[in-house]
């Protein structure tokens, strides 16, 4: 059987954070098919771990949603910025804490069937004080402590349904907790 080829690509909407394009694609069985495309600029999180073992999230409202959530810190990365500073960036921005080092924890593609976003997701043991958040002009972030057992329970009466944040604490519950 042929392989799936892509015979164009086809810019339809230049953005700040993701391009738009139609591809046409020839399909194995003889098919031409027209599928959307999102190029994502990167982007990088973290789940920052306090001394009492709960996990910091942020609590900021999303327009595509129309409401508030909560999710684990992450952003976009900056032009040739490598994920882990990025991790290391939106840390210290959204929470004011700092940390010497991370630990790489999971890699998510948050949409497949037509977006190319990968988030690597890092955790970081806080020790120490927060300082001031340096949060971009248009960012209005709050910050929460919770449990491991309050975010699942939140995750699975749908309240939390960010794909990041659940399967970074899902991963962090797996990896840390269940040993």
């Amino acid at each position: 059987m042929k392989p799936f080829e892509r015979l164009d690509r086809r810019l339809v909407a230049h953005g700040h954070i993701l391009d738009y394009y139609e591809d046409t694609i020839a399909v194995p069985n003889g098919n031409i098919a027209h599928w959307d495309f999102i190029k994502h600029k990167g982007a990088a999180a973290v789940v920052p771990v306090l001394p009492d073992g709960r996990l910091l999230m942020v609590l900021q409202y999303r327009n595509a949603l129309d409401r508030n959530t909560i999710e684990i810190p992450a952003g976009g990365l900056n032009e040739n910025e490598d994920p882990y500073d990025c991790a290391m960036r939106e840390l210290r921005e959204e929470t004011g804490y700092s940390v010497d080092k991370m630990d790489y924890l999971i890699s998510v593609c948050t949409t497949v069937a037509f977006c190319n976003e990968k988030i690597p997701v890092y955790v970081a043991f806080i020790k120490g004080e927060a300082g001031e958040q340096d949060l971009d002009e248009d960012e209005v972030v709050n910050t929460k402590a919770f449990t491991v057992d309050e975010l699942c329970q939140r995750i699975y009466e749908g309240s939390i349904n960010d794909s990041k944040t659940i399967a970074a604490v899902l991963a962090y519950k797996d990896k840390y907790l269940s040993r």
